[in-house]
């Protein structure tokens, strides 16, 4: 698709107006409770899926019933925008199963005048990076960052050949037929390469359990305490009179440090000073740590030299027993979950603490084999779980690749008097 050529021809030098979307748009009304003869369909801010741009779930509110913020009446072809978070982009096209039905005050709803613009033309344009900007530099508040309607409403829209509104409906019809052919397109390409992605990390499972499962007799069992040093993190108090900044400070791993999908700690945030670092438990390269509360169970591999707090569980000291990235494995795996979970659940203890990481059996092949395990569970992990490689990648970029399609579509010559 050339960035130049299309909208060329598709315009064939027709003029764009870019007007306000309150210009483009109808007033709506709220409902008047006290006169409702019926229950309504109540469509909050959670029933709009923020991907899928679909209401889920609804429920029935009558007067006696109804939340305070069950006040805006929607119809069929109405675009409802959220305008609490709204960087979110949590909005959707009402279809006729919810017209005639009741919207949260937390939705901006954007009802067209269809014989200027298509609900859907406002619906394609509500999502594009353009309007994105718009409700960043409008909204306001930190906590919980809104927009008011009326900063919605403000955001200027093109509008192709507006002196002559069949052909203008006709662009824009042909723009929406494109982006929605080409999203249809992105979302069954999304859908089969999640898919491929689910049933990749079902394999990398499958075949992990079967790699770390062993024949009676075929392999030493030793509990994890017997092979390596299993300690608590240890916190200074107060915390905070600990922190530098200073080049002797040690790096402090706390949970926030860790990253989705990586076994490895590579940097802190933040550091504590020498005091800080004795009374706290330092680890090495190569030691591992475990969370013992929050997400109990999930094990990283330090890649640098740190001091843990005591939300951490550390294990170290089993080189010539394990190889580290089959423990990473075998940690990670359903039988030790299951182990950690039977522990955590028998209502004697409340985390995961180094009494019980001690207990857990290890299945203890040679050094030589660990490694041949490590290695090809690597390859599965690389695939199902890397941002940089294999599917997850592939479909990011096909999600942007959609945005700058679809962004393109939209990139109408904008005089310089006309801002949002």
């Amino acid at each position: 698709m050339s960035e130049l050529s299309y909208l060329e021809k598709l315009l064939n030098g027709v003029d764009v107006q870019w007007k306000t979307i309150g210009e483009v748009t109808l007033r709506t009304s709220n409902i008047k409770w006290r006169e409702a003869t019926r229950s309504y369909r109540y469509v909050d801010l959670t029933s709009v899926d923020i991907e899928t741009k679909k209401i889920t779930e609804t429920i029935e509110v009558t007067v006696n019933n109804a939340p305070s913020r069950a006040q805006k009446l929607i119809e069929e072809n109405d675009v409802i925008f959220a305008t609490t978070r709204p960087t979110q982009q949590r909005f959707c096209l009402i279809d006729g199963k919810f017209s005639d039905e009741v919207a949260s005050t937390g939705f901006c709803v954007l009802r067209a005048k269809q014989d200027e613009v298509l609900p859907k033309w406002i619906l394609h344009w509500i999502s594009t990076s353009y309007f994105k900007s718009h409700v960043e530099e409008n909204q306001s508040g930190s906590a919980y960052p809104a927009i008011s309607d009326a900063k919605v409403k403000e955001c200027s829209i093109p509008v192709p050949c507006p002196e002559n509104p069949e052909k203008s409906l006709a662009i824009q019809s042909e723009i929406i037929r494109i982006l929605d052919n080409f999203s249809e397109f992105t979302t069954e390409l999304i859908a089969e390469l999640t898919t491929e992605l689910t049933m990749r990390k079902k394999q990398y499972s499958y075949y992990r359990d079967q790699l770390l499962s062993f024949k009676e007799g075929e392999v030493e069992w030793k509990t994890l305490g017997e092979i390596a040093k299993i300690q608590r993190g240890a916190s200074p108090r107060p915390i905070a009179q600990y922190m530098t900044e200073a080049d002797d400070g040690i790096p402090w791993i706390k949970i926030g440090d860790t990253s989705p999908g990586s076994k490895y700690i590579n940097g802190t945030a933040q550091k504590v000073n020498p005091d800080g670092a004795k009374k706290s438990r330092i680890l090495s390269p190569g030691d591992f740590v475990i969370s013992n509360s929050m997400s109990y169970g999930r094990p990283y591999i330090l890649s640098i030299t740190g001091a843990i707090h005591d939300g951490w569980a550390s294990i170290s000291d089993f080189s010539e027993r394990l190889d580290s990235d089959y423990l990473y494995h075998y940690l990670s795996s359903q039988r030790v979950k299951n182990y950690w979970g039977s522990k955590i659940n028998s209502g004697s203890v409340s985390n995961l603490n180094a009494d019980i990481i001690k207990t857990l059996p290890v299945p203890l092949p040679d050094i030589q084999k660990q490694k041949w395990i490590a290695t090809l569970l690597d390859k599965f992990d690389t695939l199902t779980s890397s941002i940089s490689e294999g599917i997850p990648r592939e479909i990011e970029l096909r999600q942007k690749q959609y945005e700058y399609y679809r962004d393109l579509l939209f990139s109408f010559p904008k005089p310089k008097t006309a801002s949002n």
